[in-house]
């Protein structure tokens, strides 16, 4: 006997429709969003029958108070070929509501919605965030796409690089969330994905320093050529050096806008694909639910193509376990390509010191006031280096720690 069958269908007469932390439900609708299946849970939460179901718009169980823009930017990633998450309130045909975190995957010939119960203290921040929005689109200031445009410069606010980002740390903190509530151990290949995405963000800081330190020392080469023509005569040794010191830091410089500043290399790569990796797996563990519920159910299944919606369900989970451990794969590639463009850049930061220590040298050689001119330019040159050196060291044990993550993730 399953839990639905076994359940008592007792409705309160406003608030919340009755809807547990251990259920989820699923939905799924042709590509003008008109439903076209279900289960069991989905009915009974929207409170409608198959008959009124079956053919109606999606839109039958939207709540009023749900912003315009938080559909378009719904529908504008799923139709793209994308999956999508976001919090979503719905109506029930009584007038009670419910909250899910709804996870959308196109299919070739529509869409499927599987959702779970939120419950975290994102959520809580989320259902403020959404309020506001709400009132702008009621006061007529702002059209849908505006409204849209609005909640991702919101997102950016909180302190989330993109929507994508901020959907898939969502969806991570209400399955622990859950997983909490209903006393399940923590689901160990989540939580590697999560650490792997702190250790992202992480990265983003320290790559933050190495730009600002390259900043500060962005003039640092052409002043060492300017001090060196005053001291000697054009070929001399130090202004052969300082030349020698200006190419390298432009080989520098070129190597950082690669690695840093190029959102298409491996730095920027590998956080795409461990959030991806992390959006796919924690669907997989809702995707996988959903199937087993609803194979359990047994009401209503007269209306529904019950082995079809099953194999729905068990493509997308196929397609969310291939898709993480493909993701998997390539983390352990960039991870690779990041050790050799740090690598690459502990030459090029070895070559700037000993074109200091020669500097030095050269320096002393001259003696008096022209050695003291170079003595603040060569001492500006060893603490940019010591610096680098410094940050390097963090990138490269940041990085080992995720691909740490990466194997383990790949064992559970």
């Amino acid at each position: 006997m399953s839990f639905v069958e076994n359940r008592v269908d007792i409705r309160p007469e406003s608030g919340e429709a009755p809807f547990e932390f251990s259920e989820t439900f699923f939905s799924r609708t042709d590509k003008r969003g008109v439903i076209q299946a279900g289960n069991e849970v989905f009915r009974r939460v929207t409170n409608y029958d198959w008959d009124k179901l079956l053919g109606a718009p999606h839109k039958i169980i939207r709540h009023p108070d749900m912003p315009k823009g938080v559909y378009q930017l719904f529908w504008d990633t799923i139709k793209s070929g994308q999956p999508m998450g976001a919090y979503v309130k719905n109506n029930a045909s009584d007038g009670l509501h419910y909250w899910v975190y709804a996870i959308v995957f196109p299919l070739r010939e529509g869409y499927l919605s599987v959702r779970l119960k939120p419950g975290s203290e994102l959520f809580a921040n989320i259902q403020e965030e959404y309020a506001a929005l709400r009132e702008q689109e009621l006061a007529g200031t702002v059209t849908p796409e505006q409204s849209s445009e609005a909640l991702l410069a919101r997102i950016k606010e909180l302190g989330f690089g993109s929507y994508n980002t901020f959907a898939t740390h969502a969806l991570a903190e209400e399955i622990a969330a859950r997983d909490v509530v209903l006393n399940e151990p923590e689901d160990r290949s989540i939580v590697l994905y999560r650490q792997m995405m702190d250790d992202v963000m992480e990265l983003h800081k320290l790559t933050d320093a190495l730009a600002l330190a390259f900043g500060k020392a962005g003039n640092t080469p052409t002043n060492m050529r300017l001090i060196a023509s005053g001291l000697e005569p054009t070929g001399g040794p130090i202004s052969s050096l300082s030349q020698n010191y200006e190419q390298m830091s432009n080989e520098i410089s070129n190597w950082f806008n690669n690695f840093i500043s190029n959102s298409d290399n491996s730095m920027g790569t590998i956080q795409r694909v461990i959030e991806e990796g992390l959006f796919q797996k924690c669907s997989l563990r809702i995707m996988r639910e959903s199937f087993k519920q609803f194979e359990r159910e047994r009401r209503s299944r007269d209306k529904i193509n019950v082995p079809q919606e099953l194999r729905h369900l068990e493509s997308l989970s196929d397609l969310c376990k291939r898709n993480s451990e493909s993701g998997l794969n390539q983390i352990g590639v960039e991870v690779r390509n990041i050790a050799v463009a740090i690598s690459t850049m502990r030459r090029y930061i070895s070559g700037l010191g000993a074109t200091r220590v020669m500097s030095k040298i050269e320096a002393a050689r001259l003696g008096g006031d022209k050695m003291e001119s170079m003595s603040g330019i060569i001492s500006q040159l060893g603490d940019f280096q010591t610096t680098i050196e410094a940050q390097l060291d963090v990138i490269d044990d940041k990085v080992r720690d995720i691909q740490s993550c990466a194997v383990q993730a790949n064992g559970c």
